[in-house]
């Protein structure tokens, strides 16, 4: 680009960070101060006030973190159960299994990416400070590949970026610039022979971001719209105006002539630009229409003008401190007191001082005193003083800091594992639910952080797997699959057979009869265009495979228990979901087993009558050529013979002929599923009659032909005299 468009774009994303500068400036400062305080401990003294600290001189400035635990505690569960991306279809020629596909493609660039990873170092900054950030990104399958992938990856400090301030969604979809701030090493850049900038980019130097060894690039992104025109054809097909000017010239009339409506549109276009020093060094133009940079957000308010954000640590400061002081001081209450000494008289320790000096230090097995005195009178043994006691406000102190700390986080005793005053599991249930309603806002933030990421990548595989490939797809369970991607295929999705006479399609019960069943399973090959349909993303929270697998295990295990006469039928569900070694094997030789209406595809009763139909229908087809054949023969002989055949004879033959046909159309017609009854009963017939009854009427036509082509009998002959045929059959 040229110089002056490299100054304008310099220009814009200055004023553009100076805005995101002063719009997070409050917030930053508080999210610093609560992630050192959430991560507080006896060396870095976060949790305390250096004046304070300075006050209390050599006075002990203890930290017990508990606000750490109640942190954890959310992103835990968070880890274990995280939302898992659904994709539904919600038009264009979209399918359910076109959706599973993109499901399976997700989980696998999740799976590859370490998404994990990525979400928890989301959440984990959501919770302390307020925000953490997630980022798709395009990159080569590998050294040896022109292909792209899709990653998501994870971004280690929530400081390193900034969004536009007028981003109205929760989200931040709707976001029309961002910056995200990469460290560089200098010698990197001078061994790779490029300059080492002398400022930092955008000129931004309040954070100190130019180290000695580092240097700080900007990532600047940005979305601008494009106006457009929707058309609409005769034939329904929608055009935009862009598309119809790729059109050549002496078609593009004729398409025009066809619209039948239109309207403006605008189309958002998602340009990124790297900048070190005052330079842009990189620049190019990103397939999807979101910036790829998304937030999980803990609280977001705007008061006077003011935005702040705010994680779980913020509501547990003060309680934390309280708690702080509270242990501090009751361990210098009874650290001064020391321990408990002896009492006793100088006769009884007379002459051992040094034994007795050393009491407390010593585990003496005897410690001997004087019984009488110089008199001869008795002296009283040596006794303990009594030991320290902790005053009562100190302990009263330390409980209410606690009970504050569960009040204030909404994480009560059962939540964190602390036997309570409740006593029946409804008890506790309701009391764990309370504590996980108190944080739900949390999980349903990152909820919608997920969401917006199965967005971007919806959005983008269709752009980005634009050619035909083979890739894979991770079903729920972990298991690894095949899928040929084929942008110009003619449904979003499709199996097909491959036969010897080609490709084949099939439908999908048959494809999973074919995988359950068949051994050679390689046969049937899984067609995924991505450019069918439209698709849209939900957020399904709940528990990982693995523990929803467990519990179907356990289900299955309580209703074979209950009732066993199930296990042929449900047998296979048991095996598939067990973590025993065989297990796997196991399900698949039950489910080989299982009774034929229980099987996926087509029942084998059915098929066998579908194909016995099938089979009569041939046959039926190929006697109706035969009788075909035969009576044209017959007509040519009737011509012959001038008349002598009677037309009323005739007309009845031709008459049962076509009877006999519109029947056996009328069977080729009929749904094969309904001829069950039908065909069985015209097997037994076929079995049971020696002679077809149109073939027999065919037959008695002939004789009746050939009798009256005889010479005439003798008078005394059996049969009908003067020439005359018999009647026609």
């Amino acid at each position: 680009m040229a110089d002056d468009d490299d100054a304008d774009v310099m220009k814009e994303a200055k004023a553009r960070f100076e805005r995101c500068v002063m719009w997070e400036t409050v917030a930053r400062n508080n999210a610093e101060f609560d992630t050192k305080f959430a991560n507080g401990d006896s060396r870095n003294m976060y949790q305390w006030d250096q004046g304070v600290r300075n006050a209390r001189a050599d006075r002990p400035c203890l930290t017990n973190n508990l606000t750490r635990q109640h942190n954890l505690l959310i992103i835990n569960d968070a880890r274990q159960n995280k939302a898992a991306i659904k994709v539904t279809p919600t038009g264009g020629r979209a399918t359910y299994e076109a959706a599973q596909i993109y499901q399976g493609i997700i989980r696998r660039i999740e799976y590859q990416s370490k998404a994990m990873d990525a979400y928890s170092t989301a959440i984990y900054h959501q919770v302390e400070s307020g925000i953490g950030y997630v980022r798709v990104v395009t990159d080569y399958a590998d050294e040896d590949s022109f292909d792209q992938e899709l990653y998501i990856r994870r971004i280690a400090d929530p400081k390193t970026v900034y969004l536009d301030p007028d981003a109205k969604d929760y989200d931040k979809a709707d976001m029309r610039f961002a910056f995200v701030f990469t460290d560089i090493a200098k010698d990197r850049l001078e061994d790779d022979g490029e300059d080492v900038p002398t400022s930092a980019a955008l000129d931004h130097e309040a954070d100190d971001w130019n180290s000695r060894d580092h240097i700080r690039e900007a990532e600047y992104w940005r979305r601008n719209e494009d106006n457009d025109k929707l058309h609409m054809l005769n034939d329904g097909t929608q055009l935009r105006e862009s598309d119809i000017q790729q059109i050549p010239a002496e078609s593009r009339e004729q398409v025009r002539a066809m619209i039948k409506q239109s309207r403006d549109i605008t189309v958002p276009m998602v340009q990124w630009f790297k900048i070190r020093g005052d330079k842009i060094t990189e620049r190019g133009e990103w397939a999807g229409k979101y910036i790829p940079i998304v937030p999980a957000i803990g609280e977001e308010t705007i008061i006077d003008g003011i935005m702040d954000r705010k994680g779980h640590t913020r509501c547990m400061i003060d309680a934390q401190r309280i708690d702080n002081y509270w242990s501090s001081a009751a361990v210098e209450f009874v650290a001064l007191q020391g321990k408990s000494p002896f009492i006793a008289t100088s006769e009884a320790v007379a002459g051992r001082t040094r034994q007795w000096d050393t009491a407390n230090v010593t585990n003496y097995s005897v410690l001997v005193y004087n019984g009488v005195d110089d008199r001869g009178q008795p002296v009283p043994p040596p006794q303990r003083a009594p030991p320290p006691v902790m005053p009562q406000a100190y302990i009263e102190g330390l409980r209410m800091a606690r009970d504050d700390l569960m009040q204030v986080s909404g994480q009560h005793q059962a939540e964190l594992g602390i036997p309570g005053n409740e006593r029946s599991g409804k008890a506790i249930d309701a009391r764990q639910r309370q504590s996980e309603q108190s944080v739900a806002h949390y999980v349903d933030n990152q909820a919608k952080m997920i969401r917006q990421v199965g967005r971007i990548l919806i959005d983008l595989i269709p752009k980005v797997y634009d050619t035909a490939r083979v890739t894979k797809i991770m079903a729920e369970d972990g298991s690894e699959s095949d899928v040929h991607i084929i942008p110009n295929a003619d449904a979003a999705h499709q199996h097909m057979k491959m036969t010897d006479e080609g490709p084949k399609p099939i439908s999908p019960e048959e494809a999973k009869g074919i995988d359950e069943d068949d051994n050679d399973q390689t046969d049937v090959k899984v067609i995924f265009n991505p450019q069918i349909g439209k698709y849209d993303v939900e957020a399904d929270v709940g528990p990982q495979y693995g523990t929803r697998r467990q519990e179907a295990f356990n289900a299955f295990s309580q209703i074979l228990a209950q009732n066993q006469q199930v296990f042929p039928v449900v047998g296979d569900y048991w095996a598939q979901n067990a973590d025993f070694p065989g297990a796997d094997a196991l399900a698949a030789r039950l489910r080989r087993g299982l009774p034929p209406q229980y099987k996926a595809g087509p029942d084998p009763e059915v098929a066998a009558v579908k194909d016995a139909a099938q089979k009569m229908h041939a046959q039926a087809q190929q006697m109706l050529q035969q009788a075909d054949a035969e009576i044209a023969t017959l007509k040519g002989q009737l011509a012959h013979q001038k008349g002598l055949l009677d037309d009323k004879g005739h007309d009845l033959a031709i008459k049962d002929y076509d009877a006999e046909t519109k029947r056996m159309t009328a069977v080729g017609n009929i749904d094969p599923l309904s001829l069950q009854i039908i065909v069985r009963q015209m097997v037994q017939d076929m079995l049971q009659t020696e002679l077809h009854p149109m073939l027999q009427r065919h037959a008695d036509i002939e004789a009746g032909l050939q009798a009256q082509m005889a010479p005439p009998a003798p008078a005394d002959a059996t049969g009908p005299a003067n020439g005359q045929a018999g009647p026609v059959q």
